[in-house]
């Protein structure tokens, strides 16, 4: 989304420019472009935030982004089919982990994938609508996009002019583009299917540790306990992430501080040699000495890099400076001293791997532990709600994902999102996954299917962006994706054969929200093609309104369309049929800024569109501005507008009419009656449409049906409208 110029999509009725089909500056109306944005601080602008506000908000982001990441030794070692493990074998498995970490963890998120943001949004629908903006594709279009990422800002060359071979290929081939969308929508589809799992493996696993002091609790009972917990977390989401991070990021900091030392002393006590294992030589003699039990037991150790998508989707949350700073100072080493105090027990205590977590831990400090244990998995499970609800967000201003409600948490952050169905929906799947299947086992595998695939896919995209956007050199390009798509791809080999196991569970997830969102996109295409194609240019609806049986009646219209340069095709259905329109119509287009607030001089812009009584008007307003367009205080605000902009316009020699003529008819079409028209059209499927046609229409007009209002999704409410119904043909 675009901020240049004050220029942005609607979320999620786009504004749509009749040339291209894209999102677009508004060119025909030629409203002045205020420069909003450069009147406000992006909160993604590290460089304007101080050390001391940075710190802060790295020790926030413990409780909301990395809760996944940094519990994962809770079931690490219990996912994993160990049979008979020797002391090879644990050194090989500690040293699998410090590299995926490293590279996966440093080099790919950290310093790599934090710099790829979107207007500070992370995720792989940024990386898509990053792409979008910057080639001809997708709804999202290059010509309205000055690119504002902070990566693609300082990164881009000088040539940036001429475009890539990469870049042309998908601006000419339809096949490319699909592809390209899939892979964004499977992507953001398995992230939400990792909202899903991560709290219930995290939650079990951590009270899975009442077992082992009282081995009277049954397993049904650590599951009903765990449901509960998470039935509590889910009730939480509405007060906003801030509030959540304050109360969480304290538990968070004590995991993140105690388990790294409890790993201290288990490697003093152990095994002090543990620290050899960095060596990679311990992977290469690991592989050749369990070959195929050795490749199948990495579905286990992918899950020690879980969560570090949650790192990268939270970004709107934070910054990439904070981020950065908790990972790589904190949350990093404290997964490297635990793994390997982990591991150093295990040596010594090799078939203890099925509770490889509590085990370990000395019975001194049992009871305070687990209670960090079990509050820690709370917070994990946050981490990727809150991604979920940010993925939700960005896939419902691009228009790929029907329209729910998104409520903004925070005057201050704009990607501080909480939406009510989203999360609901979550805590049905949660508490189903724990109650039915219930094995920590079961449930891993299903989670390895997800972590993998998702790093695979930003694999993808984020190589797409070193090439298209950033211009990165051939060589570094082919070294960055060498390396990860092959670590990448050797873990989905792995993890794929867990489907039977479990995996099926993420799959059969995506697969439902995958055609969900692209039969809304496939549903919105075809609507927005055959608008542009039969759109109402100023000259037909002047012929319109000349015609003697059309009568000018009495009264102030304002009729809410989402095109510019031209109307709707539902205004000429409705002069038709009316046989009439208003002495004064105002076409007015709401317009969503990625701001916090929209200044009031910059909130109403209007314009005379030339024709007597027809004028046109653009609301804008940020994501943190109370607006409502009910009552007489915003029609009389709209008035005032008009009549400034008429008086500022009377020396034009186009005016010919009486500047106080023209404001006494506004006094007098308010006095006789406001009315608030807006269209809603549905598909007429015709005998020739092919199956195809006809079955991912209907199922979009489903959708549609049981969508909310795409305003009051907003937050804006709608004054009472008149719905005029037209059939477009499919």
């Amino acid at each position: 989304m675009d901020l240049q110029s004050g220029a942005a999509v609607a979320l999620p009725e786009l504004l749509i420019d009749s040339a291209s089909g894209t999102s677009h500056h508004l060119d025909s109306l030629h409203f002045p472009l205020h420069n909003t944005s450069d009147s406000v601080m992006l909160q993604s602008s590290d460089s304007k935030t101080g050390r001391w506000s940075n710190l802060l908000l790295a020790y926030k982001t413990l409780g909301v982004v990395f809760g996944g990441l940094v519990t994962s030794p809770l079931y690490v070692y219990p996912s994993m089919h160990l049979n008979s493990p020797t002391e090879e074998d644990y050194l090989g498995i500690y040293s699998i982990m410090f590299w995926t970490l490293t590279l996966i963890g440093v080099v790919k998120y950290a310093c790599i994938a934090l710099k790829a943001d979107d207007q500070g949004e992370g995720g792989t629908f940024a990386l898509y609508s990053l792409l979008c903006r910057n080639m001809n594709i997708g709804i999202l279009s290059s010509k309205s996009s000055d690119v504002n990422s902070s990566q693609s800002r300082c990164v881009l060359n000088e040539d940036n002019k001429q475009k890539s071979r990469l870049g042309k290929v998908f601006e000419t081939s339809m096949v490319a583009r699909r592809a390209l969308l899939f892979i964004a929508m499977l992507g953001t589809c398995m992230l939400i299917g990792d909202g899903i799992l991560t709290p219930s493996i995290s939650v079990l696993s951590a009270m899975d540790g009442l077992r082992a002091p009282f081995p009277s609790i049954s397993k049904s009972l650590v599951e009903a306990l765990s449901a509960v917990v998470l039935f509590i977390l889910f009730l939480l989401q509405k007060f906003g992430t801030s509030r959540v991070s304050f109360l969480f990021s304290p538990i968070m900091g004590a995991w993140t501080l105690s388990t790294p030392l409890v790993g201290i002393y288990s490697i003093i006590h152990h095994y002090p040699n543990i620290f050899k294992a960095l060596s990679p030589y311990y992977i290469f003699h690991f592989f050749w000495r369990n070959g195929k039990e050795g490749w199948l037991m990495l579905g286990g150790t992918i899950l020690c890099i879980t969560g570090s998508e949650a790192l990268f989707a939270d970004l709107g949350h934070f910054n990439r400076s904070s981020i950065q700073i908790a990972f790589l100072f904190t949350i990093y080493p404290s997964l490297i001293l635990t793994y390997a105090g982990q591991t150093a027990y295990l040596i010594k205590n090799p078939n203890d791997h099925m509770d490889g977590f509590y085990k370990f831990i000395p019975k001194t400090i049992y009871w305070p532990i687990f209670i960090i244990a079990t509050s820690a998995a709370v917070v994990a499970s946050q981490s990727l709600i809150s991604a979920t609800f940010s993925v939700i967000k960005q896939s419902v201003v691009l228009d790929y994902f029907p329209r729910v409600k998104v409520v903004h948490t925070s005057s201050n952050k704009e990607g501080e999102v909480y939406s009510p169905e989203v999360n609901y929906i979550l805590m049905v799947f949660c508490i189903a996954v724990i109650l039915i299947f219930g094995d920590g086992q079961d449930i891993g595998s299903a989670f390895g299917v997800v972590v993998s695939l998702v790093m695979l896919i930003t694999t993808i995209l984020l190589t797409m962006v070193m090439i298209i956007i950033w211009r990165t050199p051939s060589l570094l390009v082919a070294l960055y994706f060498i390396i990860f798509f092959m670590m990448e791809g050797v873990y989905v080999s792995a993890v794929l054969t867990k489907i039977p196991e479990g995996g099926w569970i993420p799959f059969a997830i995506s697969f439902i929200l995958s055609f969900i969102m692209f039969g809304w996109y496939y549903g919105r295409q075809r609507k927005i093609q055959y608008e542009l194609t039969h759109k109402i240019d100023l000259g037909r609806l002047g012929m319109l309104l000349s015609d003697p049986s059309v009568q000018r009646v009495p009264g102030l219209c304002f009729f809410y369309t989402k095109i510019q340069n031209g109307l709707t095709p539902i205004l000429g259905h409705y002069t038709k049929n009316m046989r009439s329109l208003h002495k004064v119509t105002i076409f007015t287009t709401l317009r969503y800024l990625l701001v916090p607030k929209v200044s009031p001089h910059e909130r109403i812009v209007v314009k005379k569109l030339g024709l007597r009584g027809v004028y046109a008007c653009v609301i804008q307003y940020g994501y943190a501005d109370s607006l409502n367009l009910e009552g007489d205080n915003f029609v009389s605000q709209v008035l005032d507008s008009l009549q400034e902009h008429i008086e500022n316009c009377s020396s034009l020699p186009s005016d010919h009419m009486p500047v106080q003529e023209e404001i006494s008819e506004l006094s007098e079409a308010k006095t006789a009656g406001v009315i608030h028209v807006r269209g809603k059209a549905r598909f007429h499927i015709g005998k020739s449409t092919s199956f195809f046609d006809r079955f991912m229409l209907a199922f979009y007009e489903v959708l549609h049906k049981n969508c909310r209002p795409a305003l009051p999704a907003l937050g804006v409410p709608l004054p009472q409208c008149l719905e005029v119904g037209m059939f477009y043909e499919a």
